[in-house]
């Protein structure tokens, strides 16, 4: 009895788990490579794999045994020194999702929406079939490709222009593609695109998810996608970014750009960037965010633990509750002490704040500098600290990610780690 061959489609791979013969994750697929040849057929030769760590390795298809039931089986072995695309390779997702090809037939432009992939043979995958929309990609000022036209299968050799790059791709398949990702592991993903592929990303995001990404990636990368955005577009993503990340990233512009952005900003948005970016990058001023949690001391236990409850709220900023007397804005009225998450816990509802903060804690001054900053966090034991001026009104707070930040190095996303192989013996 003759086995009928595998066919996946490349999209459906993304995000799917990867495991060795004993059933062990090793992983899950990000990206799959393929050799594309003007003549001949288009070799599919491995998947990129994110492991443990966000590492991204290469797992070629002479060890993926069979792709299955949303499973990718491997032989176990897997070399977990980091992918480094060649020259001769493509990544089907990140690369051909979205790109506009000429029907062989003379019947007009598709927009490729998905690709087919099919083994034949043992281990030995081409890339056969296109899944396409009819019509070139629509896209409004956002990027966003508008769906028109019908879509249908189509064989390879049925398009022209597959391995020529298009000008103004668009990113709605890929990010669909990737939709479930986290901003720190869609950043990643972004990280190791081309800049031209980042740049039409960047456009197809909306504005909030957009400034999640920017806060996840390495310096270079975000400076290079800002300063292609448009200006208005670019202020609204400020606007949606953590205040202190915002004021981080605007640090890294010119001086005239950063203070054209900031013109261009809601004002109440601008206002507390402006006050960060006056303090030196290294110090407590520096390093805090000027929107932690803030009630007065007659707010209620229950009012406080909804507050910290939503889903928007970082962690660290979660675990603290400022109080102090009004104004609730930064900077605020005086500042009265920290109303720890862990009690909040432990008392009635209707319990007034006032009665359950801990004056222990030092605020930090805003000069304070990052080593005096990590030793009060790591003294206290504690995961953020309030930052008061010398009239003791609530400026912000550090928290102990953005001190990591500062501490690590510059290249700590990207650091290599040991080399080794899973799923031996």
């Amino acid at each position: 009895m003759t086995r009928s061959p595998q066919r996946v489609f490349a999209a459906r791979l993304a995000g799917t788990a990867v495991f060795d013969p004993q059933g062990d994750q090793v992983g899950r697929v990000r990206d799959v490579v393929a050799v594309l040849r003007p003549r001949g057929p288009h070799r599919v030769i491995g998947v990129v794999v994110e492991v443990p760590g966000r590492r991204r390795v290469f797992v070629p298809m002479t060890r993926v045994t069979s792709v299955v039931d949303g499973q990718v089986l491997t032989t176990g072995l897997v070399n977990m020194r980091r992918f480094e695309q060649r020259g001769t390779e493509t990544l089907l997702l990140a690369e051909l999702l979205d790109r506009t090809v000429e029907l062989a037939d003379g019947s007009g432009q598709a927009t490729i929406e998905d690709l087919g992939l099919e083994q034949v043979r043992p281990r030995d995958w081409h890339l056969t079939k296109l899944f396409v929309r009819r019509g070139a990609a629509h896209r409004g000022l956002s990027g966003r490709l508008r769906r028109r036209g019908e879509t249908m299968t189509v064989g390879v050799g049925d398009v022209v222009g597959l391995t020529v790059p298009e000008a103004d791709q668009g990113a709605t398949n890929l990010l669909a593609a990737f939709d479930e990702l986290r901003a720190t592991d869609l950043a990643d993903v972004i990280h190791e695109l081309t800049p031209k592929r980042r740049r039409e990303v960047a456009a197809a995001l909306d504005d909030e998810r957009l400034a999640d990404v920017l806060e996840e990636l390495p310096e270079d990368d975000r400076v290079e996608i800002l300063s292609a955005l448009e200006g208005d577009r670019a202020a609204h993503v400020l606007e949606e970014m953590q205040p202190d990340d915002a004021a981080d990233l605007l640090s890294e512009l010119p001086a005239e750009q950063a203070e054209r952005l900031l013109a261009l900003m809601e004002p109440d948005d601008a206002d507390p960037v402006r006050r960060l970016l006056a303090y030196d990058e290294r110090t407590a001023g520096g390093l805090m965010t000027s929107d932690p949690v803030v009630l007065a001391p007659d707010a209620s236990v229950a009012e406080a633990l909804a507050i910290v409850r939503r889903v928007e709220l970082s962690p660290p900023l979660a675990t603290a509750v400022y109080v102090c007397r009004p104004p609730l804005e930064t900077p605020t009225g005086r500042y009265l002490g920290t109303a720890h998450l862990q009690r909040l816990l432990r008392e009635p509802p209707n319990t007034p704040l006032g009665q359950v903060i801990d004056n222990d804690v030092v605020p930090l001054d805003p000069e304070e500098t990052l080593q005096g900053v990590t030793r009060q966090l790591a003294a206290y034991n504690l995961v953020s600290l309030p930052v008061v001026d010398e009239d003791g009104h609530l400026l912000g707070a550090v928290t102990a990610d953005d001190v990591l930040d500062h501490l690590l190095p510059d290249d700590w996303r990207e650091a290599e780690e040991e080399v080794f192989e899973v799923g031996r013996g």
